[in-house]
Order: structure tokens, then sequence, then C-alpha cells
């Protein structure tokens, strides 16, 4: 056998060790998570949660999905009802995190059609959807092995 080919050693490395000591509770590793970044991360989603409200998004709904996935700490997921109303969601998010949480999204993508945008601010994914796009991928089902997030939204005038 050839030297390339040969195992040096059979000790996992110290990221191996690190990556696989946490399991979520789908039984996949998990990232480790910092008490203090999962506070940060909590309240941007929360950040996000709000904006949302304020420009009439409907079924807010807050997953935290650090203990199911590498992607982020928390999803954000809201329905607006047009696409003139879904842009007008995003924007309230961009600058409301922007001035509260000084925070700009790394990628946003989907605002030119305006039927699902997605905000991408690396702990918290925000899906913005139309009520189609959301009922036929069912996000919340996809992650439904993640903690749900308390969030109540405002009362709509004349309740």
């Amino acid at each position: 056998m050839s030297e390339q080919f040969k195992v040096h050693s059979t000790t996992p490395s110290t990221d191996e060790t690190l990556l696989s000591s946490r399991t979520g509770t789908n039984g996949l590793p998990v990232r480790p998570v910092n008490a203090e970044k999962q506070n940060a991360s909590k309240e941007l989603a929360m950040t996000v949660a709000t904006a949302a409200d304020d420009r009439k998004a409907s079924d807010i709904v807050l997953l935290n999905v650090a203990e199911v996935s590498y992607l982020a700490d928390y999803f954000a997921i809201a329905t607006g009802f047009s696409r003139v109303q879904v842009r007008a969601i995003a924007q309230s998010i961009e600058e409301k995190v922007e001035t509260q949480c000084q925070r700009l999204p790394l990628r946003v993508e989907g605002k030119a059609e305006g039927s699902w945008i997605v905000m991408d601010y690396g702990d918290v994914i925000v899906h913005i959807l139309l009520p189609p796009e959301r009922e036929f991928y069912n996000l919340e089902a996809f992650w439904g092995h993640a903690e749900r997030i308390e969030f109540t939204a405002s009362q709509p005038v004349g309740e």
C-alpha cells in the first residue's frame, strides 16, 4: 500500500470531537451553543417578528432550530397576502433590525419576485411567504421538531 493511502491516526481531531459531542433531538450532531450568543439571536428573532407584525404579517412563527440544525439558531416565518406586502414586511424587518440590532442581512433572496423572500442574518433566517407558498412548503412541519418560541402579535384594529 502506498504511503498516501495509509491512515496515520484513528483518534478524532478536536474539531470532530467537538462536533460529535452534542446531538440534537433528531440524533444528529449540533453545533455548540453559547448562551450569550443564543440570547442575542433570540433578541434578533423577536425584533424580526415585531417588524413583521408592524407590517401586518400574519401567522408569525419563531422556531428555535439551534438544537436540530447547523443552519441557524432561529427561523422566523411569516405570511404576507400580496407581493407588495411581502416586500414591505421584508423592508420593515431590514430597517428595524439595522436600527435596533445594528445588523444587515448577509443575503436576501426573492425580493424581485416577492412570493417568498428569504433573509439570512446568519443566526436567524427569515422566511416571508405568500399563503400558497407557505402552505405548499410547510416549513413549520418540516422543522416541527424545533421548539416554538412564544410571540404575541398585536391585535388588529377593531378587536
